[in-house]
């Protein structure tokens, strides 16, 4: 997958099972999904990421069988649907291999990690990385799934003080990253430019993209920096994350993003 001013949208899952808030339908989770990402496609997005976004809260480490089930359910659907379209997985919060499990079940082409090198302070406690064990598995099972790595990352402060430049040049000299994420500090919430510029300064060579907060109005400005957004909040009725997709939202992103 090149990333050349790509727009990827969320699909975020409604709760899995096994999560507080499942209501015991995945008939639900999958319409669910297929409607956000028709929505999305149908908008102009590039790619998807699905995302297990309503299982709050989530696990700072594995995540339970029956949730990474569930997502080879969807995603497979998705897929299924939607053939022609690039797609992601990521599992929260930063269960890295069942995301490669499930991408590799499915066919996905990249995976989203939000720790993929050092530790975090997060309202899940002290999340981890293990970019050893993902890279190996990745190795393992043969298959040609790029790794999408936060810098810092959202809901989250670094453990120990460190700079975005070092996070950055770790994350891909010693991560072995594909790619670059750079966020704001929650979701919906707006990815500092500074902090864009900073990353890119200091891995120029590195696919970059923007996770968090953008909107139709600031897509042009990211894109002249950064090679791909993630989009999430600003395409939902209302900008609200807990509603749908709705296709006129992503299409007024999506244009304004193509305006150079």
């Amino acid at each position: 997958m090149r990333l050349e001013r790509t727009i990827i949208g969320m699909v975020h899952l409604l709760p899995l099972p096994g999560s507080p808030r499942w209501d015991g339908s995945m008939a639900r989770v999958v319409e669910s999904a297929l409607a956000d990402a028709r929505a999305l496609v149908e908008g102009g997005v590039d790619a998807v990421l699905v995302e297990n976004f309503g299982d709050a809260p989530f696990t700072p480490g594995r995540v339970e069988p029956a949730t990474v089930a569930a997502m080879s359910v969807v995603a497979a659907e998705v897929r299924k649907a939607l053939p022609r379209t690039h797609l992601g997985v990521n599992v929260l919060k930063n269960d890295a291999r069942a995301a490669l499990a499930v991408a590799a079940a499915v066919g996905a082409e990249f995976i989203r990690v939000n720790v993929h090198a050092g530790a975090v302070l997060a309202d899940q406690g002290i999340v981890q990385s293990d970019a050893y064990g993902t890279l190996r598995d990745r190795r393992l099972l043969g298959v040609d799934v790029a790794i999408f790595a936060d810098v810092g990352g959202k809901h989250a402060v670094p453990l120990a003080p460190t700079d975005l430049e070092q996070t950055a040049r770790d994350l891909v000299h010693r991560g072995l990253a594909d790619a670059l994420v750079v966020s704001g500090p929650a979701t919906g919430q707006v990815t500092p430019l500074a902090d864009i510029k900073r990353v890119r300064s200091a891995i120029a060579d590195v696919p970059l993209l923007v996770g968090s907060g953008v909107t139709a109005e600031t897509a042009a400005e990211l894109l002249s920096i950064a090679d791909g957004l993630i989009v999430g909040t600003a395409v939902k009725r209302d900008g609200d994350v807990r509603l749908a997709v709705e296709r006129a939202r992503v299409e007024r992103l999506v244009a304004a993003a193509r305006r150079r």
